[in-house]
């Protein structure tokens, strides 16, 4: 638990009531209201707050339970479940607005928020999120699988924030119909986006449960980034910082600067090899043995495209080099042959915050072992140096491996 709470005065004078509140390394940012789902604040209300300091923001998750018993903390399993159903049968929807407004205002008198504040929530607190946008004045909305949504289409009206609503196919505590007429009501409305992700079921977000479907709780996040990023800020050059990594990783080849521009526990793969490591030490040791002072001295980046999002860079280069030493993360295991490889390469680099997360590294291997003599490329689709030089030059010739392609010349297109 990398936060701490504290006391939020309730509105109507009945007392006061527990938040959790995270703050970013920086000691402050943009604010967000955390809603919680029927579980209260639990482990992974409370992770969900540290994930979005670390991106920057300060983040209280408020006790909206507190007035049937405080400081619900509860599991996911069958007893825990109904427990947690009993209390979202006794909740105040009423009393839990005044709450979230209270809550509101402690997040923006507190010296760690700095700027606009946004809202996020999950199930209950999805919808929480959504009543937030029409009765408590902030400046962005997330909701993740809210449930009842379409019970209070008569405030969409009030809401004149940007807004992202995620929601599950599968999801019977949402289902199509319900969606249905959430999306009819805010079409043509530009600042609210709205994704169902396909075989996914309600808490496709929540890591242990056996809903957890991890490819769309990414996307999810990302595009609960990009809305916030627009809305609340904080900007961070993510370009730059990008920059800043590959500068000490391939002309300073210094360790520490390059651990240093990255997260407490980030990773690294490089998906045709499998080689990179997960987490400070195992990527420190990789980066120290294995990567950093094992590419050869005559290693370039020839930049292609950048494209920047909201907590990501997706970078296309050429990587060049002469096979003057074993590459480990390359070619693991090949002794050096001498020859000269140039082939498209493609990073894929999450940020979280000011600081990278994760890099996903993406080669055609067959390409690399054709050039360096170790994969025949006689009767197989695969090219050498080809790659690169096409993807410099469009006009050399295409489908040059496919055997079939002059049997199409002269016929109607």
């Amino acid at each position: 638990m990398a936060g701490k709470y504290i006391d939020i005065t309730a509105a109507d004078g009945s007392g006061q009531f527990k938040g959790y509140l995270a703050t970013p390394e920086t000691g402050s940012g943009p604010g967000i209201l955390l809603l919680q789902e029927i579980f209260g604040i639990n482990w992974h209300i409370r992770d969900v707050a540290d994930y979005y300091a670390e991106e920057g923001y300060t983040v209280l998750a408020p006790d909206l339970f507190w007035r049937m018993e405080p400081g619900v903390e509860l599991g996911y399993s069958e007893e825990e479940f109904q427990k947690a159903f009993g209390f979202y049968q006794e909740f105040d929807i009423a009393k839990a607005i005044e709450d979230m407004q209270a809550a509101t205002s402690a997040l923006q008198a507190h010296d760690a928020c700095k700027g606009k504040v946004g809202a996020v929530g999950f199930c209950l607190g999805g919808k929480l999120s959504y009543l937030a946008a029409a009765h408590c004045g902030i400046d962005a909305a997330v909701c993740y699988y809210g449930v009842g949504i379409e019970a209070d289409l008569d405030l969409a009206d009030q809401i004149t924030c940007p807004m992202v609503m995620h929601f599950a196919e599968l999801d019977q505590f949402v289902p199509g119909e319900a969606r249905d007429q959430i999306s009819d009501k805010f079409s043509g409305r530009a600042e609210v986006e709205i994704y169902t992700y396909p075989g996914t079921d309600h808490a496709f977000n929540t890591p242990g449960r056996d809903s957890y479907h991890k490819p769309s709780a990414m996307m999810a996040h990302s595009r609960s980034m990009a809305c916030f990023r627009r809305a609340l800020g904080p900007h961070f050059n993510l370009s730059e910082l990008w920059d800043a990594h590959c500068y000490h990783e391939f002309a300073t080849r210094d360790v520490d600067a390059t651990m240093a521009t990255m997260v407490a526990s980030p990773y690294v793969n490089h998906i045709p090899t499998l080689t990179g490591g997960v987490g400070h030490d195992q990527l420190k040791r990789f980066y120290k043995y294995h990567f950093v002072n094992n590419n050869p001295e005559d290693t370039k980046l020839i930049p292609i495209s950048r494209t920047v999002g909201a907590d990501r860079i997706v970078d296309e280069m050429i990587f060049c080099f002469t096979h003057t030493s074993e590459i480990d993360w390359m070619l693991p295991g090949i002794e050096p042959t001498g020859r000269y490889v140039e082939v498209p390469l493609v990073a894929i680099v999450c940020f979280r915050g000011d600081k990278l997360y994760n890099e996903h590294i993406y080669w055609d291997q067959a390409s690399v072992l054709v050039q360096i003599g170790k994969l025949e490329s006689e009767g197989l689709p695969v090219a050498g140096g080809e790659s690169a030089r096409k993807l410099q030059d469009e006009s050399l010739p295409s489908n040059e491996l496919m055997g079939a392609w002059s049997s199409s010349e002269g016929k109607p297109i």
